[in-house]
């Protein structure tokens, strides 16, 4: 036991953590996990589960959920059930749009600014991509996928274009798991990845930029195709593949 709790245990005081930090825990929380992918399109939310198991009330889940219903990254269904938000092709082809200025914009500035340290955190996470993707362990390879994209952006030391950057991963990473196993991405040479980890080393910003892009476009090919044959995650299961309409009562 350390002096400091030894010394709480004793009577030391300590100042109770209000409802709205708790929410904003919970919120932050829940908000990388879902830029990191770790729930899918259509997911259910049990607000009682999802409290025991991070060890608070049903209050600070229930705001942090209506937070994000707000933030559009879950959906509010019939005034009940709250959900991952599921994405069309439309939505997801215009937030791309977006994050090919936005994320072009992070990469170039952090370019001279990221550290050797910096590119060599991300050459770890690319190659923990990497033994994710030949293991089949997919839900590693979105969450390394998303750490590498992170890690730059961050050293463009640009605090408002990170946050709206990672708002916008926050709607994006739920779908990323469908790049797998049928969607996996992939480049007409080596994986871009590599040239972007290349151009920093150069300090080339608009190299870095552009590979950032083809990245975006080339790597996401095959999703782009998985969502023009489900029409939306809705119609899709999480193995990819699209479902046949649900039949009527009068069919059954």
């Amino acid at each position: 036991m350390t002096d400091a709790e030894d010394n709480f245990l004793q009577g030391g005081t300590i100042e109770p953590v209000a409802r709205d930090s708790l929410t904003r825990i919970v919120y932050n929380n829940l908000r990388v996990a879902l830029m990191e992918g770790r729930f899918w399109p259509g997911h259910r939310f049990k607000i009682r589960d999802l409290a025991a198991s991070m060890h608070v009330s049903e209050t600070p889940i229930r705001e942090a959920l209506m937070q994000l219903v707000r933030a559009r990254a879950l959906e509010l269904i019939d005034g009940r059930s709250i959900i991952v938000a599921h994405m069309s092709l439309p939505q997801y082809l215009e937030l791309r749009q977006i994050r090919l200025f936005l994320e072009g914009l992070a990469a170039e500035s952090a370019t001279p600014k990221i550290s050797e340290k910096g590119i060599a955190q991300m050459t770890v996470l690319h190659e923990e991509l990497a033994l994710a993707e030949d293991e089949g362990r997919w839900s590693d390879a979105v969450r390394a996928n998303w750490r590498f994209h992170h890690r730059l952006y961050e050293a463009a030391e640009m605090p408002e274009l990170l946050a709206i950057l990672d708002d916008i991963w926050m709607r994006n990473g739920p779908l990323l798991n469908y790049h797998y196993p049928h969607a996996r991405p992939t480049y007409p040479g080596p994986h871009e990845h590599l040239r972007i980890l290349e151009r920093l080393q150069q300090r080339d910003a608009a190299g870095v930029r552009e590979a950032v892009q083809t990245d975006m476009i080339q790597g996401g090919l095959k999703l782009v195709e998985l969502l023009k044959a489900g029409g939306d995650t809705r119609n899709m299961s999480r193995e990819g593949a699209a479902q046949p309409p649900a039949r009527s009562r009068a069919s059954r």
